[in-house]
This record gives C-alpha cells, sequence and structure tokens, in this order.
C-alpha cells in the first residue's frame, strides 16, 4: 500500500536540474525503475544509431499516462496514475510524440544498474586526475619516507570523511533525502549560509581544476608542436638544460637559473635558422601557446550541453594506465637511484623528512577529492549494501596509483648526475620534448583534457548561472561572460604562474577545508548531538580533523 501512494508522473519541463543522462527527466526516488518517462524528439537517441519504432499499442499507453497527468496539478497527489496503466518492465521505453523511443534495460529493483566492478573504477577514473603528474614533486618536497607515509595517512583521512559524506543522509530524521546531494545537506544543517559556502567552495574547486588544465594543456601543446616542427624539418634541437646522456635522457629544467626552459635552445643540424626563430618567436610556452587555446575552447565551452565530450571520458583511463607503463618503462631503463639521509641534505639527494611536507597535504587533498559528487556516483551502484566497501576499495586502488608512480619516478630519478630537486612540479618536463613516450603521453593527456575542460566549464556554468537567474543558460551574453572570466584566469596563470603545483595545493587546502574536513565532521557532530549521543571521544576526534583542514590551508600561504 505504501508503494501506491508514490506519484509515478514526471511533469514535463521544470528545471534543469532533474535532467538526467540524455537529458531525460526522472525522479530518482522511482527505485522500482517503473517510472514512463518522456523527453522532447531532439533528445531521442538509440544505441544502434537508428530509430526504434514503439507499437501503436505502447504509443496509446504512452498517452494514457499524460493524460492522467493533465487531469491535476503535477503537486496535487489526489490523482495517481494507478500500476495497471505501466507498461511490463521489459517494455518501459523513453517515449516520443513521433512515436520513437529509446529502450530502458537492465533495470533493477536497486537505485542503478552499475555492478560493484563498475563503481569502483568509476570513482577510480574520478579521482585519477592532473594531480599524478605532481605526486614525485610532492614526495620530493615532503622527504622520500614521509611522503609515502603521508599517502598513505592522506589516503585513510580522506576516506573517512567521504565515509561521513555518504552516511550524511541517513542521518537526517523524518525527511526523505534519497535525491539529495551533499550541498543539500549543508543547506539542512547550516540554512543559506551552507549553501552558499558549499556553492563557493564548489566553485573553487572547478575553477581551481580548468586553471591547472589550462597551464598543463599549454605545456603539452607547447611541447607536441615543438616536436612535429622539428621532426617535419628534420632539426635536431638540445635544450640549454643540464641532462643525462644516452637514449633515455632526463634533464633538469629547474638547474637552468636564469635561462628558463620555455624556448631556449641550440639548433645543431639542416634547417632554416630564419624559420626555426621565426617558429620559436610565436610558438612561446607562456607567451603565445596560451592564446592559441582560446581559438579551439572558448566555443565548446558556449555550448547548451557537452554532452559530446562526455563519450570520451575513457581517454582518463587510457591515459593514467600509460602515464603508468611510461613510469615502469623509464625505471626499468634508469634503475633505482636511493639514499636515504634521514634529516640532512648533500648535493644529489634530499633528506627522509622536510618541513615542506604541507604542499604535499595540499596536493593529496586535491587528489584523494571525490566528496562533493561521490553519493551521486555510488547512487548507480546495484548493491546499496555495497557502498562503503567499493568506496573502500576505490580509494585504495587511487593510492596505490599514486604511491606506484610517485615512488617509482622518485626512485628512478637518476641522482647523480643530477639532484633530487630537479624533479619537476608536472614530471613530464623531466623527459625532453624529442622523447617519443613522453611525446604520446603529452598527445593522450592533451586530448583528453581538451574533452574534459567543456565539461567543467558546464559543472562550473550550471552551479553560478542557476543559482543568480534560476537557468543555466539566462543567455550567450551571460555564459560567455563567465566563460571569458575563467578563460582569462586560466591563460594568465599560464603566462605568468606557470606553477601547477601551486595551484593544486592551493585550490586543494581551500575546498579541502570545507568539503573533506569541515563540512563532514560539523555534520556528524551535530547529528549525534540531536539524536543525544555524542561523546567526548567523537566530539575531540572531528575538531582534531577541522583543525588539520585549517592548518592545512594556512601552510599552504606559509611556504
Amino acid at each position: 500500500m505504501e508503494e501506491d501512494t508514490k506519484p509515478i508522473l514526471v511533469p514535463v519541463g521544470g528545471d534543469e536540474s532533474n535532467y538526467g543522462i540524455m537529458n531525460i527527466q526522472f525522479n530518482p526516488e522511482d527505485y522500482r525503475c517503473k517510472r514512463p518517462f518522456h523527453v522532447e524528439p531532439t533528445n531521442i537517441v538509440s544505441e544502434n544509431d537508428d530509430m526504434q519504432r514503439v507499437t501503436d499499442e505502447a504509443s496509446a499507453m504512452n498517452k494514457r499516462i499524460h493524460y492522467y497527468s493533465r487531469l491535476t496539478s503535477p503537486a496535487d497527489r489526489a490523482l495517481i496514475a494507478p500500476d495497471h496503466v505501466l507498461p511490463a518492465p521489459d517494455e518501459i521505453y523513453v517515449y516520443s510524440p513521433l512515436g520513437t523511443a529509446f529502450k530502458v534495460d537492465s533495470c533493477t529493483d536497486g537505485y542503478g544498474k552499475n555492478s560493484s566492478l563498475v563503481t569502483i573504477f568509476m570513482i577510480w577514473n574520478t579521482m585519477m586526475g592532473t594531480s599524478i603528474l605532481s605526486i614525485p614533486w610532492g614526495i620530493k618536497q615532503a622527504g622520500f619516507t614521509s611522503g609515502i607515509i603521508l599517502i598513505l595517512l592522506m589516503g585513510i583521512l580522506t576516506l573517512y570523511c567521504c565515509y561521513r559524506v555518504v552516511k550524511s543522509r541517513q542521518m537526517i530524521p523524518l525527511t526523505d533525502t534519497s535525491n539529495w546531494e551533499f550541498p543539500d545537506v549543508c543547506k539542512y544543517y547550516f540554512g543559506s549560509f551552507g549553501q552558499w559556502s558549499s556553492l563557493l567552495f564548489s566553485m573553487v574547486s572547478l575553477v581551481g581544476a580548468m586553471v591547472v588544465y589550462w597551464v598543463l594543456m599549454s605545456n603539452f601543446l607547447f611541447n607536441t608542436g615543438k616536436f612535429i616542427y622539428n621532426f617535419v624539418h628534420d632539426i635536431n634541437v638540445t635544450d640549454i638544460v643540464p641532462g643525462t646522456n644516452g637514449s633515455n635522457k632526463v634533464i633538469c629544467p629547474s638547474a637552468a637559473g636564469d635561462h628558463p626552459p620555455q624556448n631556449r635552445s641550440v639548433m645543431f643540424s639542416s634547417g632554416n635558422r630564419t624559420g626555426f626563430e621565426l617558429f620559436e618567436e610565436w610558438w612561446d610556452k607562456s607567451q603565445t601557446v596560451p592564446f592559441y587555446l582560446i581559438a579551439v575552447l572558448l566555443p565548446l565551452l558556449n555550448l547548451k550541453s557537452p554532452s559530446f565530450f562526455a563519450k570520451f571520458n575513457v581517454l582518463g583511463t587510457v591515459s593514467v594506465v600509460y602515464l603508468v607503463f611510461l613510469v615502469t618503462v623509464k625505471a626499468a631503463h634508469l634503475g633505482i637511484h636511493l639514499e636515504f639521509n634521514w634529516f640532512t641534505e648533500n648535493e644529489f639527494f634530499v633528506p627522509e623528512f622536510r618541513f615542506l611536507f604541507p604542499q604535499l597535504t595540499g596536493i593529496l587533498t586535491l587528489a584523494f577529492f571525490i566528496h562533493n559528487c561521490v553519493i551521486t556516483l555510488l547512487q548507480n551502484n546495484r548493491n546499496q549494501e555495497n557502498n562503503v566497501r567499493d568506496l573502500s576499495i576505490a580509494y585504495f586502488l587511487v593510492g596505490l596509483t599514486y604511491l606506484y608512480v610517485g615512488v617509482i619516478i622518485f626512485a628512478s630519478f637518476p641522482s647523480p648526475p643530477l639532484s633530487k630537486e630537479c624533479i619537476e612540479q608536472n614530471f613530464l618536463d623531466n623527459f625532453p620534448s624529442d622523447d617519443i613516450m613522453s611525446f604520446v603521453a603529452r598527445i593522450f593527456l592533451l586530448f583528453q583534457m581538451m574533452t574534459v575542460y567543456p565539461l567543467l566549464g558546464y559543472l562550473a556554468r550550471v552551479q553560478l548561472l542557476r543559482q543568480f537567474f534560476g537557468n543555466a543558460y539566462p543567455s550567450l551574453f551571460h555564459v560567455l561572460i563567465l566563460n571569458l572570466a575563467i578563460v582569462g584566469a586560466g591563460v594568465a596563470m599560464a603566462r605568468f604562474y606557470p606553477n601547477i603545483g601551486g595551484i593544486i595545493r592551493y585550490s586543494g587546502a581551500t575546498c579541502g577545508l570545507a568539503f573533506v574536513f569541515m563540512y563532514p565532521s560539523l555534520i556528524y557532530m551535530i547529528s549525534l548531538h540531536r539524536a543525544g549521543q555524542l561523546t567526548w571521544p567523537a566530539l575531540i576526534i572531528h575538531i582534531f580533523i577541522i583543525l588539520l583542514g585549517l592548518a592545512n590551508l594556512i601552510a599552504q600561504f606559509l611556504l
């Protein structure tokens, strides 16, 4: 009887926030997946790229459903279409007035149809981002031993806080929170302050990620263009930076001192010197290349829907797998170069413990950050009782990947002749532009970031413009102004502060203070207090977690 009181009709139109995949409007509370859907004809898709027709009987049934929906207002629950007008579970379609439909497959009684394995790797793929390129540098800043310890501790701490996020909805009594996200929970406990502060910190994480992407895309595009030009014109170029000899060359750009490795190079063989100098003038890492990206990415940011780019998400997995492969091959050729100096520094090695370790914790806060979207990812898990287990496995795999890449790059870095201090904030910069494996990695990452960047811009647009205008696309003018501001920030950073380690640290520690450390702990303590179950150990532990997040943020500006 209880399930008969649940409305099965969803009004056409409404807030874009209720759109699911393919802009299908749905109500996540309908765990039986029996709800009929309606989409506009332009949104109809097909698995086989050919229009799927529905029978006259199914089309008539769809009209009956809409007849019921018009007999009363959507908010009125007095008249609800009974179950006998619904199609059988294996005949549920996304109906269109044109008689075509997308069939809903694998409908189960769970919240979604993803297996635990798919859910685990979805979380792994979402968390694995640009931070992986800075992990070796972070280990160098913290010291080899303390770096490994910090990766393990930060992984455990962020996992616990993420667990508190997942459980936060269940601690709200007498309220249906099945379709709530974490910002909704923050609004419930902290009112408008929780709503707007969560928006602010969410925008910090999004814009910070977009700025890092722009700096990295400028880097990858520059090195890719340089490699192609030299190859086509048969030019042998050597960067004016210290480095090792042999086929597996490693360079130390930071040792160039007053001669940064932007375009500083010497030409040794055939080619037109005038043409080469002209190329270097117009193909500069900080002066020109960041502006070239505007012509490609700004139009993509202004698209109403970035759903096309979501099809390329698999490139993220491919890129990470290739990076692991690259690291393994390079380490096999370079060997292991380690010397344990616990507190003293020498010419080639760094101490095992350094006071710069907060720089690594800032990076790791963003590296393990998934707290603002973990509820959405786990809602699609077929077996909800496995959410905590699957989340823990995903965190373990992410931590293992970071450990492997960071430790292998640090350990195999050739010291001597180069110092460990030469490890760059983007470890690919330690390989020259003519290195084939690094060239392939940069191509993979460049294309992946160019497809993810419009998705990040869309998320920023939806979160910000909807709050002020009630619409994610109020007009092309509003969208263009927002996108120009975001792009301008990326260009400015690539031009004047191409320091991806610093950007990752600041944005990670800032948004992490709210989403990772403060809100989950405060919400847990408040909910326990309201239930009369708050104990002194729980209070002390969670206040300590908040203080750690605050110290992590302050330390980024002191080092």
